[in-house]
């Protein structure tokens, strides 16, 4: 797909002009007013973890409330771990022309097998908070950023593609830090991109920077945080509630606007904390949930795990709360608009859907699918759609509500304005693709999803997989050799979309294109 916006500034335009006939030129100087911005990325969600989504054990009133009043988008998609989801967000491009296809380190087998996955994004990739701040964005980065390598130098000055997966230091080393902190290195951070501050974002996946990483007592999330990117603050105590204190202190401060609060939580991702013992114990006590299978486990560590899951899930519900009600008493709801989502699929460790195939790391929908919710009032018409959309149409979106025209790199997305008021046509049937040139849950595939369909061609071997999501959203039963015109026709676009595009595939696979 490429660079498309919608016509929402010609929309906007002709408004004005009805509006300038019975309006002061003050009311004029209101309508035209750019939208703040609160993009909310959740780490790790899954799709059924919330309850506009189905779930009756995690518990998200606050968030449901807002999904209530809100264009919920029930068929999107991420890829199926966090590096090339938040790569996609932020620059609105394929893993393959970043070159990022999965968290480097979690890659599995030779240079044969892969095309090693980058981990820094470099300058020549425009994030989107750069052509926000020339239209007069005021941005702030708020928590996991994870698209700068732990050694960005040495990383882009390798041979590509690599041949040797990425490494980085373990939990408790900090030799990494002072040079992060140089001119050198802070140009793949947050302050040299587009945003004015940045709160705990670096290299790392997860907030457990101390010595013993997940197994620590705090595991980052309980004060004093061991991020070396987030400032001490005499009222810290747990990571969720920081993030979003920080964020209030920014609108606080840009209240003129327009803004940009980037709030990428890093919860919910591991290490699994709970956020007190009350509600640890509540949702231990509390019977699980028989549809998605959550809450509901024979062994006792993983019936642990799933109670401590579920209060850090309800941490990021009282959090949305708190940014609403802060909207709601500045009077700046009306004009701000609030994106909800996440960037992959539940991790299996603690939470569970029966009513999809597989978790987070796999292709399949428990691996891709994700909440995802835009709030605007007045603006967007509250309902549930299900035209599917993916990560890589949030920048394009961005540069519509911001009426930013002259940006000249390249977007794989769509604006997502076009579905604000009604379901688009365009939109509904695009074709969705992914591709995955490194291993880590199954081998490396290219994938397709269009209508009611999705297509998984493995690169290695050239198999085939077919599913009717809207029959079989389990993905249980392979239709590639029974239907056979659809499978044909959608291989047919899938392999021209890589040949069209020179999508690289891994020195094994047996296919030309």
């Amino acid at each position: 797909m490429k660079k498309q916006f919608s016509n929402i500034s010609f929309l906007v335009a002709i408004a004005l002009f009805f509006v300038s006939c019975s309006t002061s030129k003050k009311e004029v100087s209101k309508v035209t007013k750019k939208p703040n911005i609160i993009f909310v990325l959740v780490d790790d969600m899954g799709y059924a973890d919330v309850g506009f989504n189905g779930s009756t054990y995690f518990e998200t009133p606050n968030i449901d409330a807002l999904a209530k009043e809100s264009l919920v988008l029930d068929n999107a998609y991420m890829y199926p771990t966090c590096s090339p989801s938040r790569t996609a967000i932020f620059t609105g491009k394929q893993s393959f022309r970043t070159g990022v296809y999965t968290v480097p380190v979690l890659e599995k087998g030779d240079d044969q097998e892969n095309i090693f996955s980058r981990w820094t994004v470099g300058r020549e990739h425009p994030i989107y908070a750069e052509p926000l701040a020339k239209a007069g964005y005021k941005s702030i980065h708020l928590g996991k950023w994870h698209i700068v390598g732990p050694y960005p130098q040495e990383e882009l000055a390798m041979e590509y593609p690599l041949k040797e997966k990425l490494k980085q230091p373990d939990a408790g080393d900090y030799s990494w830090v002072s040079n992060h902190k140089t001119i050198e290195v802070q140009q793949y951070y947050p302050e040299k991109r587009g945003f004015l501050k940045n709160v705990g974002g670096s290299f790392r996946g997860d907030p457990a920077y101390e010595k013993g990483g997940y197994k620590s007592e705090a595991g980052g999330y309980w004060a004093p945080f061991s991020n070396p990117f987030i400032k001490k603050k005499s009222t810290d105590n747990w990571l969720t509630d920081r993030l979003t204190d920080d964020a209030i202190e920014f609108m606080g401060a840009h209240k003129e606007g327009p803004f940009l609060i980037n709030l990428n939580f890093y919860a919910v991702h591991r290490p699994i904390k709970y956020r007190s013992k009350e509600l640890y114990q509540k949702y231990f006590n509390k019977p699980g949930d028989t549809i998605t299978g959550q809450g509901l486990h024979d062994k006792k560590k993983k019936h642990e795990y799933f109670a401590s899951y579920a209060t850090m899930v309800e941490s990021v519900d009282d959090n949305i709360k708190r940014i609403v009600d802060y909207l709601d008493a500045n009077n700046l709801r009306e004009n701000t608009i609030i994106i909800f989502t996440s960037d992959n699929g539940f991790h299996s460790m603690a939470s569970a859907n029966d009513l999809m195939r597989g978790a987070k790391g796999y292709i399949y929908e428990g691996g891709i699918k994700v909440p995802m919710f835009i709030n605007w009032p007045n603006k967007v018409t509250p309902r549930r759609s299900e035209v599917a959309v993916s990560g890589l149409d949030v920048f394009p979106t961005l540069m519509n509500l911001a009426n930013v025209t002259d940006f000249k790199g390249t977007l794989d997305g769509n604006s997502m304005t076009d579905l604000f008021l009604k379901d688009d046509k365009k939109l509904s049937e695009r074709p969705l693709f992914w591709h995955l040139a490194s291993r880590y849950k199954h081998g490396t595939c290219s994938v397709i999803r269009k209508g009611d369909y999705k297509l998984i061609q493995f690169l290695a071997d050239g198999k085939l997989e077919l599913y009717n999501l809207k029959v079989d959203p389990k993905e249980s039963k392979n239709l590639s050799t029974i239907e056979l015109k659809t499978t044909q026709n959608l291989l047919k676009e899938l392999v021209s979309w890589r040949k069209e595009n020179k999508v690289p595939l891994p020195p094994n696979s047996i296919l030309k294109f």
